[in-house]
């Protein structure tokens, strides 16, 4: 017997199923009504976790019969032949990214790709570099100079050891009641983090490739964990390369504050940047006030160069 529709919290997406919290945090698995498949934007997934939805119950299964609004998603491109949009999450007040300068490295390049898409999104983003104790002298000062780069953007930024225990509160607190989306490179930690962050939960860890310096997916499926006293981490599967799906040239500024902000100062309105003469944006490169790093993720990004590691 069929029951009356039920508003629900989508924590983990399996393909063909979804594990689906109830009001009173009861956990549902159920299926999608086959319509939802064919409406809204064009992705290989129809529902994300962190999505509101209505299902009905039949029997100790149930059946989502409609997706509410979402007031944001985050979606990235698939790096193979079939350039399929995915969307990671939806419904976030946060985006971090889980970066490591050395086993295994982050590169600048995909720690800006997810926060272009981050920001074009609409979505807060902030910059998590891992594995602190791992730094040698040469590396801390060299993490220290990235932070400080991001904070002037206008990321918040963290710099911690998963392991770490004692060194997580700052983290923590900026947590607190807020649904965020982890993601990252495999081998940056992030299952790690979510075990210290929620104590009991014991997700699969896994060590290193030796010959490659890479890590192997221990995540299968984005999942959403509840905190201790309010709000949801999103675990999702480390990806080793982030698609940046495809914007309009003129807009990719925009998804760079620090670039956008010097962009007022072109003398054209339809200036990309990239090697009009008079432009503000170079100027501020060539006078160190953009990133060198930051440009150079801009014009990637600018030039559809979809592949960044």
């Amino acid at each position: 017997m069929q029951g009356k529709s039920q508003l629900g919290l989508v924590l983990k997406s399996t393909g063909s199923f979804y594990q689906v919290a109830d009001s009173v945090g009861n956990v549902l698995r159920c299926s999608v009504k086959g319509k939802l498949r064919l409406k809204g934007i064009d992705t290989t997934n129809p529902v994300a976790v962190g999505d509101r939805v209505l299902f009905e119950t039949e029997g100790d299964v149930g059946v989502i019969s409609d997706i509410l609004e979402r007031k944001n998603y985050i979606i990235r491109k698939s790096v193979n032949l079939s350039k399929q949009a995915h969307i990671l999450a939806a419904n976030l007040d946060l985006a971090m990214v889980v970066a490591t300068p050395v086993y295994p490295r982050t590169s600048t390049g995909f720690i800006d790709r997810f926060l272009a898409t981050a920001q074009a999104y609409g979505i807060p983003a902030a910059v998590v570099f891992n594995k602190c104790d791992l730094y040698d002298v040469e590396v801390e000062e060299y993490v220290q100079l990235l932070s400080a780069m991001y904070r002037h953007v206008g990321y918040e930024t963290f710099i911690i050891s998963a392991i770490d225990n004692a060194k997580l509160e700052p983290l923590r607190k900026t947590l607190q009641n807020k649904i965020t989306l982890l993601s990252g490179h495999s081998g940056t930690g992030k299952s790690t983090l979510v075990n210290q962050l929620l104590p009991g939960l014991d997700l699969k860890t896994s060590a290193l490739s030796e010959q490659h310096m890479k890590g192997k997916h221990t995540t299968t499926f984005a999942e959403a964990h509840p905190l201790p006293g309010g709000g949801f981490i999103i675990d999702t599967p480390g990806i080793r390369e982030f698609g940046i799906v495809d914007f309009e040239k003129h807009l990719v500024s925009h998804y760079f504050p620090e670039i956008f902000k010097e962009s007022e100062n072109c003398k054209f309105n339809n200036c990309l940047h990239e090697n009009e003469k008079g432009c503000a944006v170079i100027q501020a490169v060539e006078d160190s006030k953009i990133a060198l790093t930051r440009y150079a993720s801009y014009i990637s990004i600018l030039n559809n160069e979809d592949v960044f590691k």
